[in-house]
């Protein structure tokens, strides 16, 4: 059971949570939790403040006191992470110094801070209960910090460290989601929105009955809630349809987090802990595509990811020459960039990557080849869909672009079997998804 911050956001929400795992003890569940809500935000804001010269922790240290004493709790688990916390920040201070490797350290407290209050909180309760800090209970990553790889051998410590419970349950593990450590045991993160990836791969590594993902909304929704005033909640959905939907956009789960999960068959399901009696969202394995949660037009959820790059490549001099599309991606290997999207011709290529990245080495070095354009604020609207009604989907998609004066400057379709994409400028995305939830499930 993987709850994120919005569920724990103050001493009412974790009791409703304390009320949540109650229901669920006879499964003898592990508890991973992320950090209270804004805390990450006030960490980096207060690291990056600290390197401006500005040294202040007054409200992280204010917010967790305060916790603490709201549930009737002492201080003196958490009164050690935030003198470490203060020292941090100095240290940051007086080196000039706030690495990706210095800013995982700094983010680790959120998550260490608040499995110990909870797990106080828990006991205080009668749940008896142990907290971890992930490492504890075996997670290994390489050393990407701010985005680090889970290694292979995670899956065997966890089974050594908490497989006992099975047959013993003689407490609750609450165990931190979103950190690790690499093998030199420096500490690490597994990206935003990690907490779900850390609950995927102990429900993995225990072989669990399913994995819980509770959230602050019903389920894994037709659209953005942000932008549709109206989603609907997907029941059931494929792992391979989950994925397609978190690479390209949706903001429910980490697009990393089911894959330990799907390569064991594990259900995954999304709830509400602000609405238990919801029924939440299944995903399940790839054989079971369910129909019941298609539009009658054969569609499942609308997505988008915003704010891309487009890339255009063109080369005449490598018509009909072996070897033009091995060259272009060999630079992006170089940059060590990931590419989105693809369409491709005898002398050209289209392509699409996240806008983090910076385009200068690519430009200079595919120069050398090829004419190269690049075009920025470009957004990915992806339809997660049955492709054997693709062409009835598209009918209506190009009537309601055509309509409106949308022009489609990029497709995909065919590469996935459950995604066509295409591009548009982002400020016409949002109304773009509004009109095609409208025409598709409305």
């Amino acid at each position: 059971m993987k709850f994120g911050g919005s569920s724990i956001a103050d001493a009412d929400r974790i009791f409703e949570v304390k009320k949540i795992v109650e229901k669920f003890l006879d499964k003898k569940p592990v508890i991973v939790f992320s950090a209270c809500f804004q805390i990450t935000n006030w960490l980096i804001e207060a690291g990056e403040n600290a390197l401006n010269g500005k040294v202040n922790a007054n409200k992280i240290i204010d917010f967790h006191y305060k916790l603490a004493k709201s549930l009737g709790l002492d201080d003196y688990k958490i009164e050690p992470l935030l003198d470490e916390l203060e020292d941090l920040l100095r240290g940051i201070f007086l080196f000039k110094e706030f690495s990706n490797r210095i800013k995982d350290k700094l983010m680790s407290y959120g998550e260490r801070l608040s499995v110990r209050i909870i797990s106080d909180f828990f006991n205080l309760q009668g749940i008896k209960s142990r907290e971890f800090d992930a490492w504890d209970v075996g997670f290994v990553t390489d050393s990407t910090f701010g985005n680090a790889l889970i290694e292979s051998q995670t899956y065997a410590n966890i089974n050594d460290i908490l497989g006992g419970l099975r047959e013993d349950y003689e407490y609750t593990p609450i165990v931190t989601g979103f950190i690790a450590k690499d093998k030199n045991g420096i500490i690490t993160t597994l990206g935003r929105s990690g907490s779900d990836l850390t609950a995927s791969v102990l429900g993995a590594g225990l072989l669990a009955d399913e994995v819980q993902v509770w959230k602050d909304v019903d389920g894994v929704l037709t659209a953005d809630p942000r932008i549709v005033e109206n989603p609907k909640v997907i029941e059931t959905l494929s792992f391979n349809e989950a994925s397609e939907m978190a690479y390209f956009g949706a903001k429910v789960l980490h697009p990393a987090s089911i894959v330990p999960a799907m390569q064991r068959n594990i259900p995954v399901r999304v709830k509400n802990s602000y609405d238990i009696n919801a029924k939440g969202s299944m995903i399940l394995s790839d054989d079971y595509i369910s129909e019941n949660n298609l539009s009658k037009n054969g569609l499942k959820a609308i997505t988008s990811k915003r704010k891309i790059i487009l890339i255009d490549i063109e080369s005449t001099r490598m018509l009909g020459q072996a070897g033009f599309l091995s060259k272009v991606f060999n630079v992006f290997e170089e940059e060590k960039i990931s590419v989105d999207m693809i369409a491709s011709s005898e002398i050209s290529i289209s392509l699409t990557i996240d806008n983090r990245y910076n385009v200068q080495g690519i430009i200079d070095k595919l120069s050398k080849i090829a004419k190269v354009h690049i075009s920025y604020n470009k957004s990915i609207v992806s339809l997660i869909s049955d492709v054997k009604k693709s062409t009835s989907i598209f009918s209506k998609v190009f009537a309601i672009l055509n309509n409106e004066s949308y022009n489609v400057q990029m497709i995909s379709h065919g590469a996935s079997k459950v995604n066509i994409s295409f591009i548009l400028e982002d400020s016409e995305v949002e109304d773009c998804i509004r009109l095609l939830h409208k025409e598709f499930f409305d």
